[in-house]
């Protein structure tokens, strides 16, 4: 007959012979075990304690229809109403034999009853161990009144009053001999002794009096939780209500630091393992990046390979070799093989595949940049509409430096989809070319034109003298012909104000002249030239003071003496702002 039949028709004849209310709980919490001489307690059956103001007083069985949580609470709760009702002597706990249990009773009312699952439970026989249960409940219903008796609260009152008292006063006599030890330290900073092995310092006499100043907090931080752990749990244990509390502080302070503990002394060999992994990869990061840097000091000649990817092909290779050390060392990580450390890296992976590909992009475009050569640090470059000198190269960025000292930053990205235009690479061979164009009217000679540019050309400092400047017309429009002057120049950073004195010589220059710089749009023949007469070169606001002189020594005084050609008065001009 199957375990729990043999139960039910046991409760059924328990129930017919104890009618009171109660008969049927205790009874009913032995589903599926066998008397101790028929067989083996059954399996699965789980127990749970009965605690009365933090005391154990004893475990009883439950199964899956009448848990034993439930059951040892049911018998917690009767034990303190007896004890909490004064009319109860506790000489009438007495014990009762019933054909399915032994049952303790208190006045005729039943407790608790003992089956035979928890006599098999402690190896004993079911009589003996209901009156071993009875003694128990007696003694707790004793120190349940006898610890709510008026006059033992007042004197745990005063005792826990005293102890905070103490333990106030040692946490102030402590601060106090902190701030002295401290000061201590300060005054006599001056002789503490760099700390140095050999020749080799390992620490300075500063560093020295920082570290003892944070052996010092540490220390009384340490002295000051275990008072306060020693307070607390004096306190809680001398009040009923919180005496479970107080027994169960230990367990929920040093469980989680005996679980650390156990734990550690497990991992010890992996995490020598993973020093030594950890001591090989710094090894060859290090001999990789002493390598790369002689190469990029030009002190390795590799063929083939530029001294400027020295950097970029540092952090390749010490990327590799910590991703190559992170995978062997993965396996020796404590948790690697738990769920929540594989969920948290899927969460970590998902979270970086989809929020990075701008970032990988940019890393991948940054490596690309330095290999392309597109620029180095210092040139002079456009991308896109930015003109600046490059400052830094970055894995994600690069920096620009505008001609008015803006800082521009532009992602790796932009600049490999965008096209470059490096103004200092070939400007030490060939030199640079500087050029700007001026639209001039059908009336005016051609040649009389190109010399005046070129003219204008050699006025201005810093352009180069060869190759010579040279014009090119670039297009005969509907009312002017477009020239372009074109010049030479060694230093990129200066294109802005050799741009500037160009073109103020070539007002000079055709302003001289009588040459109108026509407008795109034709208006019609003004009276006068569009020009700027000499003797107004230098209206006011203009300085005057010396500049005058310079111009008649550097412009003639009459077309004949630079061999220009001349205009004839009278000659159609058109009109351009």
């Amino acid at each position: 007959m199957p375990c729990r039949c043999r139960l039910a028709l046991r409760l059924l004849g328990a129930a017919l012979v104890w009618t009171a209310p109660a008969a049927a709980q205790d009874s009913a919490a032995v589903q599926g075990v066998e008397r101790p001489s028929d067989a083996e307690p059954a399996v699965g059956c789980s127990t749970a304690p009965v605690v009365v103001d933090g005391v154990v007083l004893f475990r009883v069985r439950g199964v899956s229809a009448y848990p034993a949580e439930r059951r040892a609470a049911e018998i917690a709760e009767r034990i303190r109403a007896i004890a909490s009702d004064r009319t109860f002597p506790v000489e009438s706990l007495t014990v009762r034999e019933i054909p399915s249990a032994t049952i303790v009773v208190a006045e005729g009312q039943r407790v608790f009853g003992v089956l035979d699952a928890d006599a098999q439970l402690e190896a004993i026989p079911r009589q003996l161990l209901a009156e071993t249960y009875r003694d128990r409940a007696a003694e707790a219903v004793k120190a349940f009144r006898r610890d709510r008796e008026p006059r033992v609260l007042w004197r745990k009152t005063a005792n826990a009053v005293l102890a905070t008292v103490v333990f106030a006063l040692a946490l102030w006599v402590g601060w106090r001999v902190v701030r002295r030890l401290r000061a201590f330290v300060d005054r006599h900073r001056s002789r503490l002794p760099d700390v140095r092995v050999g020749s080799l310092e390992i620490m300075r006499g500063e560093q020295l009096r920082g570290s003892m100043h944070h052996a010092l907090r540490i220390a009384s931080w340490v002295v000051a939780l275990l008072a306060g752990y020693a307070y607390l749990d004096y306190v809680l244990l001398l009040f009923p209500w919180t005496r479970a509390l107080g027994l169960s502080l230990s367990t929920i302070l040093l469980r989680p630091l005996a679980t650390f503990g156990i734990g550690f002394l497990r991992f010890i060999p992996n995490l020598f393992f993973l020093i030594i992994l950890a001591l090989v990869a710094r090894f060859t990061t290090k001999l990789i990046r002493s390598f790369l840097q002689r190469v990029a000091t030009r002190g390795i000649s590799v063929q083939g390979f530029e001294p400027e990817w020295a950097r970029p092909m540092e952090r390749i290779a010490r990327l590799l070799v910590i991703v190559f050390a992170l995978v062997i060392a993965y396996p020796y990580i404590p948790g690697s093989e738990s769920e929540a450390f594989k969920g948290i890296g899927l969460i970590l992976g998902l979270m970086f595949s989809l929020g990075s590909p701008s970032l990988i992009g940019n890393m991948v475009a940054g490596f690309s940049l330095t290999f392309r050569r597109a620029f180095r640090v210092g040139d002079r470059v456009r991308i896109g509409e930015h003109v600046g000198d490059v400052m830094q190269v970055r894995l994600l960025t690069t920096y620009l430096r505008s001609p008015k000292n803006e800082q521009i930053v532009i992602p790796n990205s932009i600049i490999l989809n965008s096209e470059v235009v490096n103004f200092t690479t070939l400007a030490s061979d060939a030199g640079l070319v500087l050029h700007t164009n001026v639209g001039i009217g059908y009336e005016v000679p051609w040649r009389q034109v190109e010399a005046m540019l070129l003219e204008a050309a050699r006025r201005t400092p810093g352009l180069r003298s060869h190759p010579d400047p040279f014009v090119q017309q670039r297009a005969l429009g509907d009312f002017a012909v477009d020239y372009e002057i074109n010049v030479y120049c060694d230093d990129p950073h200066s294109m802005l104000s050799l741009y500037s004195a160009l073109h103020r010589n070539i007002l000079d220059l055709f302003n001289e002249y009588g040459v109108q710089i026509m407008t795109p749009a034709y208006e019609g023949d003004p009276d006068r030239p569009k020009v700027v007469p000499r003797d107004q070169w230098f209206a006011s606001p203009a300085r005057t003071d010396g500049m005058e002189r310079v111009v008649e020594r550097a412009v003639p005084t009459t077309p004949v003496d630079v061999g220009l050609p001349t205009r004839h008065d009278g000659e159609s001009t058109h009109n351009r702002p």
